[in-house]
Formats: C-alpha cells, sequence, structure tokens
C-alpha cells in the first residue's frame, strides 16, 4: 500500500537565498486542471510505475557520478593526505601513518566510534599481513566505509508504495533545506514523467508558501496553500491529499514546518498532519517514523564523513544528498559513487 514517506533533513545551515512572491493557487479545488504536457519517461499509466520509477532515478544517479564527485570536493581534498601518508608507507610507521589516518577522518567528520572501528580493523588487518602495501590498505579502507553504508543504510532507493497518489512529508529541523528540497525533488520526479501536486505544509513560516510557489512555477508544477493566516497545517495537507486524490495526481509533496523531536507541541502537530493525511487515504500512513534522509548543503563542507556517520548511528538510508544550489543538484545517493567521490 502506498503511505506518506517521511524524509528527515540533516545540513549544515546556511543562508537562504531570497525569494519574491508570485500569485497564489488556494487550496479550494479548482473547477478545471491546468493542461500540462509531460515527457513521459516512465509511463504513469504502467503497472508498477513508482518503482520503476525509483530504479529510473537510482540508476541516473550512477551515470552522473561528475555531479556528486564535485558536490563532495571540499571533503575530497581533506582526506588527500591520506593518499600521501600511504605512498611511502612500510609497516615500521604503521602507528604513525594511523594516527594521521584517524586524525583525517575525524577532521572529516566520520565520528570517532566509526574512525576508530575502521582503524583498529585496518591495524589488525596490516600487523595480520593480510595488508601488505598502501594501495591495499587504502582499498580496504574505501571497503569498509562502503560496507557500512550497504549493510545499515541499504534501503537508498526512493520507495512510493503501489497506490496514487503516493505521499511524501519532508521534516527537519529550521534552515535544514526542507523547501528548497522539496522543489528540487518535485523537478526530478516531474522530469520522469510523474504528475507532482506540492502542498505547502510551513504555515509557520511567513514566506515559506512563497518560495514553494516560486519553485511551482520554476517546476511547472501545481501547488495547494493556506486561504488564510494562521491556518493549520494539517488542514493544508488534508486539502491536497485530497485534490492529488479526486485529481488523479501521481505524487503529492508535503512540506511541513521545522522543529526539534525535543518540541513537544510541534511533534503533536506533526503527529496531527499525518491523521489528517490518513483520513483522506484510508490506511495511511501505515509507515510509522523516518524513512529516509535527505543530507543538504554538503557542497559547502569538508565534514562529507557525517553521511557515513548518520547511517551508522541510525541505520536509516540516505535517500538524497544536496551537491549544490542548482535544480539539477538534488542527487540521489549511491554508496559507491559517494566513496569513490571523497576517496578517488
Amino acid at each position: 500500500m502506498a503511505s506518506p514517506t517521511q524524509l528527515s533533513l540533516i545540513s549544515k545551515p546556511s543562508p537562504s537565498p531570497l525569494f519574491s512572491t508570485i500569485s497564489r493557487t488556494r487550496f479550494t479545488p479548482p473547477t478545471a486542471v491546468r493542461p500540462t504536457s509531460y515527457r513521459f519517461k516512465c509511463l504513469a499509466s504502467q503497472t508498477g510505475f513508482f518503482s520503476r520509477l525509483g530504479r529510473l532515478i537510482k540508476e541516473k544517479a550512477k551515470s552522473d557520478f561528475e555531479k556528486l564527485s564535485s558536490g563532495f570536493s571540499k571533503t575530497r581534498d581533506n582526506l588527500a593526505v591520506i593518499d600521501e601518508l600511504l605512498l611511502y608507507w612500510n609497516l615500521a610507521d604503521t602507528d604513525r601513518v594511523l594516527d594521521e589516518l584517524e586524525e583525517a577522518l575525524l577532521v572529516s567528520d566520520f565520528g570517532p566510534r566509526i574512525t576508530i572501528k575502521i582503524v583498529e580493523s585496518l591495524r589488525e588487518d596490516i600487523l595480520s599481513g593480510k595488508l601488505k602495501s598502501g594501495s591495499e590498505i587504502k582499498d580496504a579502507l574505501k571497503k569498509s566505509v562502503l560496507d557500512i553504508l550497504t549493510t545499515k543504510g541499504s534501503k537508498t532507493e526512493l520507495r512510493l508504495g503501489f497506490r496514487k497518489p503516493a505521499v511524501l512529508m519532508i521534516v527537519g529541523v529550521n534552515g535544514g533545506g526542507k523547501t528548497t528540497s522539496l522543489g528540487k525533488l518535485a523537478h526530478r520526479l516531474k522530469n520522469e514523467g510523474a504528475k507532482i501536486l506540492m502542498a505547502a505544509g510551513d504555515t509557520f513560516r511567513a514566506a515559506a508558501s512563497d518560495q514553494l510557489e516560486i519553485w511551482a512555477e520554476r517546476t511547472g508544477c501545481e501547488i495547494v496553500v493556506a486561504e488564510k493566516e494562521n491556518a493549520k497545517a494539517s488542514s493544508v495537507l488534508s486539502q491536497a491529499v485530497k485534490r492529488g486524490k479526486e485529481q488523479g495526481f501521481d505524487i503529492v509533496l508535503c512540506d511541513t514546518s521545522g522543529r526539534l523531536h525535543t518540541n513537544f507541541s510541534l511533534m503533536e502537530e506533526l503527529i496531527a498532519c499525518k491523521k489528517a493525511v490518513g483520513k483522506v487515504i484510508p490506511g495511511a500512513p501505515n509507515v510509522v517514523g523516518i524513512t529516509g534522509f535527505i543530507l543538504t548543503k554538503l557542497d559547502g563542507s569538508a565534514r562529507g564523513g557525517c553521511v557515513v556517520s548518520v547511517v551508522d548511528e541510525l541505520g536509516i538510508p540516505v535517500k538524497f544528498v544536496g551537491v549544490g544550489e542548482g535544480v539539477e543538484d538534488l542527487q540521489p545517493f549511491d554508496a559507491e559513487a559517494f566513496v569513490n567521490a571523497i576517496f578517488p
């Protein structure tokens, strides 16, 4: 069964660009649907449309390695010291080399637990004679990182269920890039043939609806916004999902207000949003909790190792990574491509 899927945003906050206002589309369902032309690469009428859509997006990620690589250039520069350390490695220098390798991983935000685990595993394999050269040590390092990502966060493919409309709720902290990521995600999904409806569920931040309307215009998607000030987010999302169901949309992308999980009242509001959606689509949501992460603003940070530490700590897969400000810069996450991007 299709159900609202929650994607959480984790990022290093940075100033958001200013957005101008455009005319709003209120959440009162219109009498006619605006005609829109689509380039169907994955036909929405086909059985298993969502499954093929997820696979298609994932496959395209593998072919766009250069964009991912450029997005992690600062992290790669941080880790370039590893190549220098291993170039003239010999057994007598093992302790010194591993100490400096440990420091490089920590600086890149791999986290102490993973870093110690990787370094001690390498030390054991070196002393036992399994690793006899610098190139073998680097290969083992890359394999260790890849194993963490594929073991604990293997389901990186976007899974939208089987019933339309699929509903995605984007949740996260303030300033994490939720609205921008939703707009970029809409662009990517629409380009693959999906009919997208946006829901401006962030009714707290004054400019949120205006910002999402800009993205709706840029991507050619329709949008549902609050009809008046101080509207409840649950009402906006409920109307959006209802319209999505009645007018044959494939996916409803729901923006939400920024919140910390420690704020009880805001978490209760999120529960209310989920219940409101469930009333429109019986049985939904049946996915409880966070099902995937979008890691944003990684192009402006040298701490790309946080991808590994987040997956290892929470066991939740990364679905997308933000590697730039352009509309195409929300990249589907591929573990092997990521490892090759930071350890060339």
